[in-house]
């Protein structure tokens, strides 16, 4: 059986999903826009990813947990509305074991940076056994109150690579290869 890893889709220019760094240098507009995210706390850009010997800016982020469970949980707490999930998906075994590792995100989702024992090597079969999300997360999720930051993935373990993904390498939903989604600019 295939496991599959969960990108949000999104305005991607080029061939490749590009590492916020990267970003910068390439398409500084999405560079703005992806920033924007960080805005209450830019010093988590500079946090270690340890075995991969770089920062949380030189990463792309995946999700071993298909993105359904985690927006209904939302939904239930009454934060968002009905989603039209966009995500694309990515074979577990196109990652090379050398550029990706696995953020279990075991510690409280604030604890900057992240502590290195809960980064762990990264093979398809540990992305599997991470593919239910922990019900701690989910119960986060259901009872978010008006006033809390939503940060869906915020205890939900991350596949991180470094450097570029080729944008070929993914699927949208229905399987079809992923070609530009947005048009160079």
């Amino acid at each position: 059986m295939t496991t599959l890893l969960y990108k949000a889709a999104g305005d991607i220019r080029g061939d490749d999903i590009l590492p916020l760094n990267q970003l910068r240098v390439h398409y500084p507009d999405i560079y703005a826009r992806e920033l924007a995210k960080y805005a209450a706390r830019l010093e988590t850009l500079d946090n270690p990813v340890y075995p991969l010997d770089c920062c949380w800016a030189d990463v792309v982020f995946l999700s071993p947990v298909h993105p359904a469970p985690i927006f209904a949980a939302l939904q239930m707490s009454g934060r968002i509305g009905p989603a039209t999930l966009d995500y694309w998906t990515l074979d577990a075994t196109l990652l090379d074991p050398a550029d990706t590792c696995i953020l279990l995100k075991r510690h409280d989702p604030e604890l900057r940076p992240q502590p290195r024992e809960d980064f762990i090597p990264y093979t398809p079969d540990a992305a599997a056994a991470l593919s239910t999300p922990p019900d701690r997360a989910l119960d986060r999720l259901r009872n978010l109150n008006a006033t809390e930051p939503l940060y869906p993935w915020a205890d939900i373990p991350h596949i991180l690579h470094r450097g570029p993904i080729p944008l070929n390498l993914f699927r949208t939903p229905a399987g079809a290869v992923v070609t530009r989604y947005a048009t160079d600019a």
